[in-house]
């Protein structure tokens, strides 16, 4: 009866360490924590400076922030929201303005810039890595307004949607068409 009872001991041991492994494993890749806490960011969007007049008697006026296109976000894996919009500042320089998002928080959320048609659904949950996209940056927060440098070079006339992307699972977690502004 001895002898089993020592056979057992390592089984046990090594179903054990086994388990407490794989618990280790599965914590860093899914990071269940997230769900249940919230990072809310509160980007200002950049003020408009104030231009010289060519007249030094003449008041300075303001140069005009240009709204380039904008987009309301729809739900993919999880439940998203808010709006998006790409914005021209006075210096020529562009960003990505996402304002009022709310979505579950996750590991290894991107931003992108991208090619892919938004679709409704699961039927849109994977399409945004299949073509040409430029990752923004990790999302800074699940929630609020926050604001994205567009690289100098992106030409927008090549990208038509903006996916908040988890880069751990390959899935979009929600995404908004772009529409171009009015002038």
């Amino acid at each position: 009866m001895r002898t089993s009872r020592v056979r057992k001991k390592p089984v046990v041991a090594i179903t054990l360490a086994v388990l407490a492994v794989a618990l280790a494993v599965g914590l860093y890749w899914f990071e269940p924590w997230k769900l249940f806490v919230d990072e809310t960011v509160r980007d200002e969007l950049p003020e408009a400076v104030p231009t010289a007049p060519a007249d030094a008697s003449a008041n300075a006026s303001p140069a005009a922030l240009r709204t380039l296109a904008t987009g309301t976000f729809i739900s993919h894996e999880h439940a998203t929201e808010g709006k998006v919009r790409i914005v021209e500042l006075p210096d020529g320089s562009r960003i990505l303005r996402l304002e009022g998002l709310s979505t579950s928080n996750g590991p290894a959320l991107r931003v992108w810039l991208t090619d892919a048609p938004v679709k409704e659904g699961a039927a849109g949950w994977h399409v945004f890595d299949d073509g040409a996209y430029v990752s923004l940056g990790k999302l800074k927060g699940n929630k609020g307004d926050q604001n994205y440098a567009l690289p100098a070079g992106v030409d927008l006339a090549k990208y038509s949607s903006v996916s908040i992307w988890c880069d751990r699972f390959d899935v979009s977690f929600g995404a908004a068409e772009l529409s171009k502004a009015a002038a």
